[in-house]
């Protein structure tokens, strides 16, 4: 228990783990309303966050209620660095987007820790949502993934457009040719189109161009 610096009223200070917020601003406040739904509702106005650090400050005639608020405080923060990473904060932790969240989620490079549910202001149903070990966020911010990944999803993304363009060429001259497009089963063109290809005049070029 310390007194500002003018005697006017009780404070303690308590610093957040960096294995805790994981350099986000956005994680330490998300750290801080987790700790501060755990006071009663008439200490909560009490404990601030501001640059990965809590604050707990009331007037001097609150001694006792300070005393206790500042244990409560001290016991929260026991284990704080397990604490699950919600969506928002792995974004801002790893400088990703929305839809690169969803998308390495989706394919498993980024797992999932389980769901967690909450009730929003305003909405009659729980939203659900997943979370994440904030072990396997740090280890993922450790190494880089995030550059790796994105190399990854670029190189699929020219090879998914690459093959786009080269049926739509295929397509096309088949149809100028008056001939039919054969199709596999499963709706993929058929093996000679590989050799066909090589007949399509400008087809050398064009594949030229989309290397």
């Amino acid at each position: 228990m310390k007194q500002d610096a003018d005697g006017a009223e009780l404070v303690e200070l308590w610093t957040l783990p960096f294995a805790a917020r994981l350099g986000s601003s956005i994680r330490s406040k998300g750290l801080y309303l987790e700790i501060r739904a755990r006071l009663p509702v008439a200490a909560r106005k009490s404990l601030s966050v501001k640059a990965g650090e809590l604050a707990l400050r009331m007037p001097q005639t609150a001694s006792k209620q300070f005393a206790a608020t500042s244990a409560l405080v001290s016991r929260a923060l026991e284990g704080i660095e397990s604490l699950p990473v919600i969506p928002r904060e792995i974004e801002d932790i790893l400088g990703i987007s929305t839809t690169e969240r969803h998308r390495w989620l989706k394919d498993g490079r980024l797992p999932s820790a389980g769901t967690r549910s909450v009730k929003l202001r305003g909405r009659a149903r729980k939203v659900t949502f997943h979370v994440f070990d904030p072990r396997v966020v740090e280890d993922i911010l450790d190494r880089g993934l995030i550059d790796t990944w994105r190399e990854d999803d670029a190189v699929t993304a020219a090879e998914n457009r690459r093959k786009a363009a080269w049926k739509a060429k295929l397509t096309r001259a088949r149809k100028t040719a008056g001939e039919a497009v054969p199709r596999q089963p499963d709706g993929e063109p058929s093996a000679h189109d590989d050799e066909d290809r090589f007949k399509l005049r400008g087809w050398a070029e064009f594949e030229r161009d989309m290397m």
